[in-house]
């Protein structure tokens, strides 16, 4: 018998030979033949081979399709020159009518039956493991000598009849400093299942036990080390599995087909994709490539100026409004607030900083296809119903947005109202964003910037925030441009220090990402033109898809159209004024937001946004 060690500098052929004349007794090719392409196989009957590729070809992540033969044809000349496919993978599966009925080193047996079936190729992660290696990033399953681990997940392939099966994916553990370079060492090897595809938190998966493989051998963790996920091959044998074909055949999983094919060479890793936590708990992260983050951070950079001379700069942090628009990116429905009643002798109270910017985050969401709703005071509804109405009909909005109310009834009222029956498990929302909404102080009053207590046109909008950080994959937003909004308490010292009368004002209630703008309705523009970046960025859409499906690039016309425009947000501004909804700092009644003319000041802020 070989040593193993030996094994990992053998030229494919060879390998492929000492396989064939089964001479070997280790358990996987994880390792082996390094720097060369491994594939995963499946073999199926010609009937249903036309439809296998199409299936493949919708779920390219897992299933890169390498090479299809000929009918009957042994042989995978564009991938070996001498190779036979009956007799050099390690170990095969047979399935009949869906059921694994065997293992088997040769199947020269079934060689009549092999003639009128099919054999494909597909991309195997054992192929990336040199590249990241060279990175400098330990495999663990080869430290402990033992095979990959491999999952079925809960996330449900692209399905093209009569194929349909739930993704399979591969885990590797990563040290959390080396997650950048693990990604962007296989990002593009595209046949060998590229970047990951969840980074974090197995149960989000809907892998509930780690120590459990489906397939493979369980890898233990270091400290420090995160799970990381990419597509495997495997879901091929799944979709064999559940098309219940009379017969077909499969490599074993592990045991791969070693090509005479060089792994692509990985180019720098300077400008490769990105790698963002964007939740605790449960751990999450997100990627996003080079290009579409420093987009977001130009955004960032740009709402960031103080027109106001109030000292912003003190609370502004680095990368939380990509951060942000990540975690949103990420949920499925989003509940958003706003409204500051800053003039308390006025009918209505409220300022017309917030509203235009909520509605911007709330058009781009129903463009992506979200579910939005707004929660705001009781006794402004009638006012934001007419507002909503008024936004669908100038085109702002696709349709009106569901608009709620929230009252303290019980101490366990913010629970009941985020979740089903109150059961943290079951949320009804992902992400939360408050913007420009009056937050409550240290003392539990809310204040305006000239620190007037305005606590009784206020409901407790905050406990549901609060209550937010107790339920696990619930993410919450702040946007504000004075430290008293809601969700400015992640920088209340700042506040506190920097901004006039701050000691008194600084709201407590943090959110998990703040997001600090000369203007709070900037923050809501720029929040809309960052998620339209992330949907356009290939490296997210593809982690947000998990690599299955096609990327929905046809529906970009949509989502540009959804940004805010200069037209629609002076149409907007005529709108409050005519409902009377005053400029923050001046109570004037004109085109203006917070002092500020709308011409020149917000108009331009617009265009160099979007």
């Amino acid at each position: 018998m070989l040593l193993t060690q030996g094994l990992k500098s053998l030229l494919p052929h060879v390998l492929r030979r000492v396989i064939r004349c089964n001479r070997l007794s280790i358990s996987n090719t994880s390792g082996m033949a390094e720097g060369y392409k491994q594939a995963n196989v499946v073999i199926l009957h010609k009937s249903l081979a036309d439809d296998f590729e199409k299936f493949c070809r919708a779920n390219d992540g897992p299933l890169p399709l390498l090479y299809r033969s000929q009918l009957g044809d042994w042989k995978c000349p564009s991938l070996s020159s001498d190779s036979d496919i009956r007799t050099d993978c390690l170990q095969y599966r047979i399935y009949e009518h869906g059921a694994c009925t065997g293992s088997l080193k040769s199947l020269k047996e079934y060689s009549e039956q092999l003639k009128d079936m099919v054999t494909f190729y597909l991309g195997c992660s054992f192929s990336f493991e040199k590249a990241v290696q060279n990175a400098g990033i330990p495999i663990r399953n080869i430290e402990q000598k033992c095979n990959v681990s491999m999952y079925k997940t809960a996330v449900p392939c692209y399905s093209v009849s009569p194929f349909c099966c739930n993704l399979v994916v591969t885990m590797r553990p990563i040290p959390e400093s080396k997650l950048n370079a693990a990604v962007q060492a296989t990002a593009e090897l595209k046949e060998a299942h590229g970047a990951p595809i969840h980074v974090g938190d197995p149960g989000l998966l809907g892998i509930q036990d780690l120590s459990k493989p489906d397939y493979g051998d369980p890898v233990r963790l270091h400290p420090g080390d995160i799970p990381v996920f990419w597509a495997c091959g495997v879901t091929g044998v799944e979709a064999v599995i559940n098309c219940k074909a009379p017969l077909a055949f499969t490599h074993s999983p592990g045991c791969m087909f070693v090509t005479d094919l060089k792994n692509d060479s990985v180019r720098s890793l300077r400008g490769g994709p990105q790698v963002h936590c964007i939740s605790q708990d449960p751990l999450h992260f997100s990627i996003v490539s080079a290009e579409a983050a420093q987009k977001i951070k130009t955004l960032e950079t740009l709402i960031g100026v103080d027109p106001g001379e109030r000292g912003i700069i003190h609370l502004q942090r680095q990368d939380e409004l990509l951060k942000a628009c990540l975690a949103i990116s990420h949920a499925r429905s989003v509940l958003i607030t706003t409204g500051f009643p800053t003039h308390y002798t006025y009918e209505p109270p409220e300022e017309n900083d917030g509203p235009p910017g909520a509605l911007a985050i709330a058009a781009i969401l129903q463009a992506l296809e979200k579910e939005v709703a707004i929660v705001t005071d009781q006794r402004a509804m009638d006012l934001n119903k007419k507002i909503i109405e008024e936004a669908v009909q100038l085109g702002i909005l696709k349709k009106p947005i569901p608009l709620l109310s929230y009252q303290r009834e019980s101490a366990d009222s913010a629970l009941k109202f985020l979740c089903d029956n109150g059961n943290p498990g079951r949320p009804r929302f992902d992400h939360l964003i408050a913007i420009e909404r009056a937050g409550m102080a240290a003392d539990g009053n809310y204040y305006n910037a000239r620190k007037v207590n305005i606590k009784h046109l206020v409901d407790p909008i905050d406990e549901l925030f609060l209550a937010a950080q107790t339920i696990p994959g619930v993410t919450t937003t702040g946007v504000g441009d004075g430290g008293n909004e809601l969700g400015m308490g992640k920088v209340k010292d700042a506040v506190k220090k920097h901004i006039k009368n701050g000691d008194i004002i600084a709201c407590d209630v943090e959110a998990d990402f703040t997001v600090v703008a000369g203007v709070s309705n900037w923050g809501g523009y720029a929040i809309a033109c960052a998620l339209c970046i992330l949907r356009t960025c290939e490296a997210h859409d593809r982690y947000l898809r998990k690599a299955l499906g096609f990327p929905q690039l046809s529906k970009r016309a949509g989502w540009l159209s959804a940004l805010p425009s200069v037209s629609k947000e002076e149409k907007l501004l005529k709108t409050l004024v005519r409902h009377g909804v005053r400029s923050g700092k001046t109570a004037s009644l004109e085109m203006e937001v917070d002092g500020l003319p709308f011409y020149n000041t917000h108009s331009l802020m617009i265009e160099k946004l979007l």
